[in-house]
């Protein structure tokens, strides 16, 4: 959906509005604003509450994923998260600023903020991901501590699945998946994040699209950024995120991008036997937002004015 550029932010914030200078030069409004996917409140609280102390959208998104990554009932995400088949938790995450910097950390274990080991990779090392053990060393040599990640609930889950060993994708299996979050602060400068534990009892050492950067999340702070929930082999083939900015920057509203990249999977992979689900969400320059996701039940949380959860529309 596109939303109208609210010249103030609530929650004690103040007027905050202020004029932005793009790369092209073109005078915008703008106002802090974070979107995320699923009914993430905690996490665009605690990005807007980054923002309103004068942290940078970097500093936002960061501290928006770090909630559900610690966030023992959530169990797609960090710690509490399903593990794989083997009975191991791993994590993925992808990090990315309005410079077009990025990191990202692959199947990285025991180490609950995998958020911060991707910014770590990104500001510390020329790379852009890191996977494995070279993740799990990277992190320890820079002070993350080793934890177990498997929670009593999600033990218990993966026993149970052991009995018969169906393996299914899920879809919006208790109303939350990976979180993609974005923000743009008070200067108009946009970046993104993305973690998840990945797909429930998957094979050992399978990726998904949340660490790709352009896949599971992308930005450009000419444009805009997008960020996907869901199945993500799909979205890895089809390059949503970075799909939905290109779009943008054609002129499509990010509403209108969305649902172009959504059209694009059903199209291509039309007559698949199996029934999956995928999750857009987008923001531009001038604070629009937009969602859109192939089946009904996609939700995602704005917090502009208000802290908010809206149903996306869907395509089937």
């Amino acid at each position: 959906m596109n939303r109208s550029l609210l010249g103030t932010l609530g929650m004690g914030l103040g007027s905050v509005a202020c004029e932005a200078k793009t790369p092209q030069n073109e005078t915008v409004s703008t106002v802090p604003i974070v979107i995320a996917t699923w009914d993430n409140r905690k996490a665009t609280k605690a990005a807007m509450d980054a923002l309103a102390k004068g942290q940078s959208a970097l500093d936002a998104v960061e501290a928006g994923a770090r909630v559900p990554e610690a966030d023992v009932k959530d169990t797609s995400v960090g710690y509490g998260g399903f593990p794989d088949r083997d009975g191991n938790v791993t994590l993925d995450a992808c990090i990315m600023d309005e410079k077009g910097n990025a990191g990202s950390v692959a199947c990285l274990k025991n180490i609950m903020h995998p958020i911060s080991v991707a910014r770590k990779v990104m500001e510390d090392t020329p790379h852009v991901m890191l996977v494995g053990e070279g993740a799990l060393d990277f992190a320890k040599a820079k002070g993350f501590e080793e934890e177990n990640l498997l929670s009593e609930n999600a033990e218990k889950a993966w026993k149970k699945w052991l009995v018969k060993k169906e393996y299914k994708p899920k879809i919006n299996a208790e109303r939350h998946d990976t979180i993609g979050i974005l923000a743009v602060d008070a200067q108009g400068q946009i970046s993104g994040a993305c973690t998840t534990s990945g797909m429930a009892y998957k094979l050992a050492g399978r990726v998904g699209d949340s660490p790709i950067i352009g896949a599971g999340m992308y930005v450009d702070n000419e444009v805009g950024g997008a960020a996907a929930t869901g199945l993500g082999e799909y979205v890895m083939k089809t390059l949503g995120s970075f799909l939905i900015v290109e779009l943008m920057r054609q002129g499509m509203s990010p509403q209108e991008a969305c649902e172009e990249a959504i059209r694009r999977v059903v199209k291509k992979y039309e007559g698949t036997d199996e029934a999956f689900q995928i999750g857009y969400i987008a923001v531009n320059k001038k604070g629009e937002t937009g969602a859109y996701s192939i089946r009904k039940g996609f939700n995602y949380a704005v917090y502009q004015e208000e802290n908010k959860v809206f149903e996306a529309t869907h395509m089937v």
